[in-house]
């Protein structure tokens, strides 16, 4: 096992920086998940840290010594792709296997290993077909078996249930994690799934045109997003954000329509008047006879709850609710929203405003769907 540390890490493609200063610190056995947009750099970090991608600027370091001048085979790295990168002449025993035949580990030690490692990953019945015969993804959990089998230093994961079906992709979550309790291993996990990030992580980063908008963990990233874009990309769905104007006095955001909206005074003592975005979540909001004034869109069915989308003004709010719905669009509804859940984030910036004077409560996980496996 081995501590992760990257101090002012950049990557520039000509004039063209893609990764801008990146800092972290990564305790030795932590899940840290790397997650963001495509385009964003997090693939790009995760391959400077494997050192497959040299860094521009900055310094990586893996248990202690700085590693920017090693080859990745000396970092003791071991990289799960989301593209496979399987030996098409090799089977599947000897895919998973190949790092022990390097290393000089006999032949039975060998496949008594490669079996123990396969019986998890659904692979035992396929030890002896070639990567040709299978799916893609089974030919991912060939490629995970090859990184779990040399029990490393550091686990690197770019985005490796990428290419899985639903149910597959819930299984294979909680094998990576139960993997990372038996091993303790450094793990690194770049995906751009927000409900893989809330579920195996210890900490998420957040990422965003090469930049880190936040750090933390799932209940924090969750609970008190530090900017907009976080607020917006986490979640299912993310955060309901409304345009307004903050009137400190009356402790209310009047929105573009001249509806107000409630906050906590108590939990923003400071806010100065002027332009602001108010956000809530789903959950937080009620369907009741008091409230925002908007109109009935429609509704997602989740099984035991739904989703229900509508208009207050010219902005959409969603509520998460429960029990039978009787609105047909365009039929006029009102949102409850609980003061006490309102955020406030500047217009301008898109971050949060500073002075909050009592961070939000822990939520429960399960009630949304984001329960840690």
């Amino acid at each position: 096992m081995a501590e992760i540390v990257l101090r002012d890490v950049r990557k520039s493609y000509g004039k063209n920086e893609v990764v801008h200063g990146v800092n972290l610190d990564i305790a030795t056995g932590e899940f840290i998940v790397i997650l963001g947009p495509s385009g964003c750099g997090k693939s790009t970090l995760l391959r400077m840290v494997a050192g497959l991608e040299t860094i521009t600027a900055g310094e990586i370091e893996i248990g202690g010594k700085v590693v920017n001048q090693m080859e990745p085979r000396e970092r003791g790295c071991a990289m799960v792709f989301q593209n496979y990168a399987l030996y098409p002449h090799m089977t599947v025993a000897e895919n998973i296997g190949y790092s022990l035949k390097i290393a000089g580990v006999s032949k039975a030690k060998r496949r008594a290993r490669v079996e123990e490692v396969a019986g998890p990953l659904g692979l035992s019945e396929f030890l002896d077909r070639k990567p040709g015969q299978l799916s893609g993804g089974q030919r991912q959990r060939v490629a995970m078996g090859r990184a779990m089998i040399r029990e490393p230093r550091v686990f690197l994961y770019d985005e490796p249930l990428s290419n899985l079906d639903a149910r597959l992709r819930v299984a294979m979550r909680v094998e990576i994690r139960k993997l990372h309790q038996r091993l303790g291993t450094t793990t690194l996990f770049v995906t751009h799934d927000q409900v893989e990030a809330m579920t195996l992580a210890d900490r998420i980063v957040v990422m965003n045109k090469g930049v880190v908008e936040q750090v933390g963990a799932p209940s924090e990233i969750y609970n008190r997003p530090q900017s907009t874009y976080v607020a917006g990309f986490i979640g299912s769905p993310g955060l309901n954000m409304v345009s307004g104007t903050v009137d400190p006095a009356a402790g209310v955001v009047r929105l573009t329509d001249g509806q107000e909206l409630a906050y906590d005074r108590e939990r923003w003592p400071v806010v100065t008047p002027g332009p602001i975005t108010a956000g809530f979540r789903a959950e937080n909001v009620e369907l009741s006879n008091v409230g925002l004034k908007g109109s009935f869109d429609f509704a997602e069915e989740l099984g035991s709850a739904r989703l229900v989308h509508g208009t207050v003004g010219d902005q959409m709010v969603v509520a998460h609710v429960d029990g039978q719905l009787h609105f047909e669009p365009g039929d006029p509804i009102q949102f409850k929203i609980d003061p006490s859940e309102v955020h406030l984030f500047d217009a301008a910036s898109g971050r949060r405003l500073a002075g909050e004077r009592s961070p939000m409560p822990a939520r429960n996980e399960a009630a949304r769907g984001l329960v840690k496996a």
